[in-house]
């Protein structure tokens, strides 16, 4: 099988995109190839930054600078995996810098727009619970956040 990679289009800014994810997320990921355009195209010129090669958790995405015509919408999100808190606040914080904006139950939209869910994965296993209720409790805990708060879920859960 030849694989499958993640095509992200950007307005000019698929390079700083990269580089913005590869640093938020550290060692497990990593910048690839940057190919820059050979000739004019319908949103750059020669010498553009075209595509940009990254990974993120073994992933691969193709960071595309494809011009205004496509603009990312909640319909695809990328879903990151925290063990704690403390981590889920991290990368809460670096998701939203420089103009993300949060909305609803883990979900926010990063500077580029890109749409993410940043969810513990106690949360995950609560909302698992072999009790119904116990499900239904955090569910409804779940709904009335912003950000996962993993204490006031595991509260929910009792």
């Amino acid at each position: 099988m030849s694989g499958l990679t993640t095509c992200l289009w950007f307005d000019g800014r698929a390079e700083e995109a990269a580089r913005f994810y590869v640093a938020v997320f550290g060692d497990a990921c990593q910048l690839g190839r940057i190919t820059r355009a050979p000739l004019d195209y319908p949103a750059g010129r020669a010498g553009d930054v075209l595509t940009v090669d990254f990974t993120l958790f073994g992933q691969p995405f193709f960071a595309l600078n494809g011009g205004p015509m496509a603009r990312f919408t909640e319909a695809i999100s990328l879903q990151v995996h925290t063990q704690d808190q403390a981590e889920t606040d991290r990368l809460w914080d670096a998701l939203l810098a420089d103009g993300g904006a949060p909305a609803a139950c883990g979900w926010l939209k990063d500077k580029f727009g890109l749409s993410w869910q940043v969810t513990p994965r106690r949360l995950t296993e609560l909302m698992q619970h072999d009790d119904a209720a116990v499900r239904g409790r955090v569910m409804a805990a779940m709904m009335a956040m912003v950000k996962i708060d993993i204490a006031a879920l595991e509260a929910a859960a009792a």
